[in-house]
């Protein structure tokens, strides 16, 4: 007998008409669903329904043309795109940071600028690359140091463009990281590194966990409610 998983799909995506214009709706069937539910993604203004049978997602797309003035009230408040280009302002480790041209080098950081070479229509690679690179190496780094305070090991460590969660810790020791977090100011990127490590030792949410979060960083109040107030701009950034 197949997994419930095994039994999930995701349909092709198809077209709404939302305010005269055509826009991408994903259909995903899920058993779990008890009725058809329409989502639009904070921060990214995916679409999708969620169907609970093949007979629901039959008529999947009807059902979302008629919430469509639900739909374009969420779409509105999608953060509009920034384009890592020359000239634009983005911020980096929570503090704003003016792109420049620089010489053919690896990308500077310095007195509020970064500075990257190359030719313009390879700047917002070179921009993106570079602000991988150094989420990368932060996370990594603070999740061994963290992991060894708490007497536990990281498998690995990785970071990619997510956009439900700013962390998750699997179940092998494996860590990955949203590569948003070297966007945010220190304190945020710490605590979210602390929650992950702590899943190393306790995979769930409850009292142990937090005590270990907490013994990695004392404030964790301060950091989710940053998340909470800004977390969704940070997407605007990049592709």
């Amino acid at each position: 007998m197949p997994s419930l998983l095994a039994t999930r799909r995701r349909a092709p995506s198809s077209l709404l008409r939302i305010d005269g214009r055509a826009v991408a709706v994903t259909m995903r069937l899920n058993p779990r669903a008890r009725r058809l539910i329409v989502k639009v993604h904070p921060s990214t203004g995916e679409i999708s329904v969620i169907a609970p049978s093949q007979r629901a997602l039959d008529r999947a797309l009807d059902f979302a043309q008629g919430e469509a003035p639900w739909i374009s009230r969420q779409l509105a408040r999608v953060p509009k795109r920034v384009a890592l280009t020359l000239g634009q302002a983005i911020p980096f480790r929570g503090e704003e940071h003016l792109i420049l041209r620089g010489d053919g080098g690896p990308a500077v950081v310095g007195a509020g600028v970064l500075r990257v070479g190359g030719r313009d229509e390879h700047v917002p690679r070179r921009v993106l690359d570079f602000l991988k690179r150094e989420a990368r190496r932060e996370t990594e780094a603070l999740s061994r140091a963290y992991a060894a305070r708490i007497d536990a090991k990281v498998r690995r460590v990785t970071v990619r463009d997510t956009a439900s969660r700013w962390g998750s810790c699997s179940a092998n020791k494996s860590i990955s990281y949203c590569w948003r977090l070297i966007l945010a100011p220190a304190f945020v990127l710490k605590y979210v590194v602390a929650h992950e490590v702590a899943h190393l030792r306790e995979m769930n949410h409850g009292p142990r966990f937090w005590r270990l979060v907490r013994s990695l960083v004392a404030d964790i109040e301060t950091p989710q409610a940053w998340l909470k107030k800004n977390g969704t701009a940070l997407h605007r950034y990049g592709a």
